[in-house]
């Protein structure tokens, strides 16, 4: 079953990796959506945006390089989890592409969970690589 799982590991990498960087291209070209999931009552949410934006392209990139991969996952984790309040704040606010009140109630519920998913994901990659590091 390792050794199976392990086959994906390369190609689970570039896929978390673009995903990392297409949603942080998205937050830089398509703001709207992304300020209002931010809580109310934190300070500057277009500055937030694109501050978790520009991490998350620079995240992506990184986990591309052995040297950066497990700073890089680690950046990754704890992204996750900084942005956790603004997905219970969507579910809450019941918030879509169309602003408060527009969103998907089950969208919404099932990216709580996906949120232990991707931090289980990039904590893979915070583990050394059985096919490269055999010493």
């Amino acid at each position: 079953m390792l050794r199976l799982v392990q086959k994906y590991r390369k190609p689970l990498l570039y896929f978390l990796s673009f995903q990392l960087c297409m949603a942080g291209f998205m937050h830089l070209l398509s703001p709207d959506f992304f300020v209002a999931i931010i809580p109310k009552g934190l300070p500057n949410p277009e500055w937030l945006n694109v501050i978790s934006g520009l991490f998350e392209i620079v995240i992506g990139v990184y986990l591309l390089e052995p040297k950066t991969r497990v700073l890089a996952a680690w950046g990754a984790i704890a992204l996750a989890i900084a942005v956790f309040p603004a997905n219970v704040n969507m579910l809450l606010e019941n918030i879509g592409p169309e602003g408060p009140g527009t969103g998907d109630p089950f969208v919404n519920w099932v990216r709580l969970p996906w949120q232990g998913v991707f931090i289980l994901w990039a904590w893979w990659y915070t583990r050394p690589d059985p096919e490269t590091d055999q010493g």
